[in-house]
């Protein structure tokens, strides 16, 4: 099974890859971007793909909310995984922190160790990059843009990939910070038997500028004991003001009271698209 995530390799993408238990039996293929990740389970270049949704530091992932949301209808949801995220301070050869000129990361990166860079590395540029790896990659080429000499924000796994040095471990801005991936596979691709079980969905739009119409739409799942675990907003690039709403929730879409909060907000939003129902993460 061809399995796509961002990569190059030594991404924390990859990182959580390996620790699924049948990684080993899998032929990973690594994709430019977290957009590019999910379309290719769109367009069937992977079977299936691992991408980040959100992080305890820094929230949603967007680019990965906004491809399920708009480009593909026919991807959904199929499992989940929750994976610590250790960022290293990672330089091509040993360097003394106030020596350093540029960092250079994946914005996702640079944000959740956005206090380390401020109060240790003092008045350096920070450059992004399309991953954390990558990132490394070009500080171990002495390719990266800006004024050397740089350093990366990546894992222990680039960083020995790409024969570099770590300066400091754990430099993320609070413990215990983690990312919650996503499987996702083509429609109608088998969620397992096991629950716990979770349900995420969209929706948006009829009456969405009136008052009281997101408590409304909120209410169909409250009225029936539907405990939603996460709630986000998202420009629906229509301009200003107009929004669309992600919900996870317990439970399984096939659920009595599940069901019957759907088909009530059906009757109340524009458009609803259930995104995946699966079982949850231990």
């Amino acid at each position: 099974m061809r399995v796509g995530y961002l990569g190059p390799e030594g991404t924390f993408s990859q990182e959580a890859l390996m620790t699924a238990p049948d990684a080993d039996g899998w032929e990973p293929v690594a994709l430019p971007t977290n957009h590019d990740t999910v379309i290719a389970v769109h367009d069937g270049t992977v079977d299936r793909a691992l991408v980040p949704i959100e992080n305890s530091l820094e929230g949603a992932v967007n680019p990965t909310l906004d491809a399920l949301a708009f480009e593909t209808d026919d991807v959904v949801i199929v499992g989940e995984l929750i994976h610590p995220i250790r960022h290293c301070l990672v330089a091509a050869r040993p360097l003394e922190l106030d020596a350093i000129r540029t960092v250079v990361s994946h914005p996702q990166a640079t944000a959740q160790c956005a206090r380390f860079i401020r109060t240790r590395l003092g008045e350096v540029a920070v450059v992004p990059a399309a991953s954390t790896a990558e990132a490394v990659r070009l500080v171990a080429e002495g390719s990266a843009p800006g004024d050397g000499p740089w350093v990366a924000l990546g894992n222990r796994l680039a960083a020995d990939l790409y024969g570099c040095e770590i300066l400091l471990a754990g430099v993320e801005d609070m413990a215990g910070n983690e990312t919650r991936f996503v499987w996702i596979a083509p429609a109608g691709t088998g969620a397992g038997e096991h629950g716990p079980w979770k349900t995420s969905l969209v929706f948006w739009g009829m009456g969405s500028e009136a008052p009281g119409w997101l408590v409304r739409c909120l209410s169909e799942f409250a009225f029936r004991g539907v405990n939603l675990t996460r709630i986000e907003s998202r420009p629906r690039k229509e301009g200003l003001g107009r929004y669309m709403f992600f919900l996870d929730l317990e439970g399984r879409e096939t659920d009595t009271a599940v069901a019957g909060a759907i088909v009530g907000l059906r009757g109340q939003a524009e458009a609803v698209r259930v995104l995946g129902s699966y079982p949850a993460a231990p």
